[in-house]
């Protein structure tokens, strides 16, 4: 019962991940775990089909959580509270790093990781940045795009570290995105669904073949854009000699705990 509510928890943040921009699904997925079981699941559906399954379906049910439930909570907590909010986030991937730093070294670690783990964490950290100060159109809203944005969705589970919320924001779909899955609009749901499916599938076994030939340099290129991803989602427009800095510090510290004790329980049920 521990493993499958710790499960759903994951999957709620997760879930986040999706609708959060700055926050990348696949990033948290790695953090918590989850990353390389979701890839090969999806790489070779029929095998183990039914513990697969069973095994996921928290997860699942905490995913459509975190993106359908916590829709207007988050959309509340965002306009009034960004700062503390990803504060909180911040902590909890911070305190699932050691976690991922030690599965990134499971089969070893020598010279030419480290030096993957620094340019990816770089160069992730310009293109992130350059995208956000430069990259900003304002796409229609129809049938084909919705698709496009499922197919980015399912990029961020693909691809630790990017957040398809930044680029829907980008694109001027986000606020239409979050409306759709607080209203349960199926016009936008279901091509979002459709797109994702498709680029799951199509791009998985890819994903699943690096993981067996390159397993520790994938894992060392993920933990880079996790750093890089995480210090893009770092508030700059705030005022820290205000009081809410302490409000801020204390949703660090609470989320580092949260990340740390999640890792934990990780480790044991694993």
């Amino acid at each position: 019962m521990i493993d499958w509510i710790l499960r759903f928890f994951k999957g709620v943040l997760i879930g986040t991940g999706f609708i959060l921009p700055g926050v990348s699904g696949g990033a948290l997925a790695a953090v918590f775990g989850l990353y390389e079981r979701i890839i090969d699941f999806i790489a070779h559906i029929t095998k183990n089909f039914l513990k697969n399954v069973l095994f996921f379906i928290p997860v699942g049910l905490g995913a459509l959580g975190g993106m359908f439930l916590l829709s207007h909570p988050l959309s509340f907590f965002l306009e009034n509270y960004e700062t503390e909010v990803l504060w909180g986030f911040i902590g909890c991937i911070l305190g699932t790093l050691p976690a991922l730093w030690k599965e990134a070294g499971r089969e070893g670690r020598g010279k030419k990781d480290y030096i993957i783990l620094v340019l990816s964490a770089v160069i992730g950290f310009v293109v992130l940045f350059g995208a956000k100060q430069y990259f900003k159109i304002q796409a229609p809203l129809n049938f084909i795009t919705w698709i496009l944005a499922g197919a980015i969705i399912a990029l961020g589970v693909l691809i630790p570290g990017m957040s398809p919320s930044n680029f829907l924001v980008y694109f001027g779909m986000y606020q239409p995105m979050v409306s759709a899955f607080k209203t349960f609009d199926f016009h936008v749901l279901l091509p979002i669904l459709l797109g994702g499916a498709v680029c799951l599938f199509s791009l998985s076994s890819l994903i699943d073949m690096l993981l067996k030939k390159i397993y520790s340099g994938l894992f060392h290129f993920v933990f880079g854009i996790v750093i890089a991803s995480t210090i893009m989602i770092v508030p700059t427009n705030y005022n820290y000699l205000s009081g809410g800095t302490i409000i801020c510090i204390l949703a660090l510290i609470a989320g580092t705990a949260l990340g740390l004790w999640m890792s934990r329980l990780e480790e044991k049920y694993k």
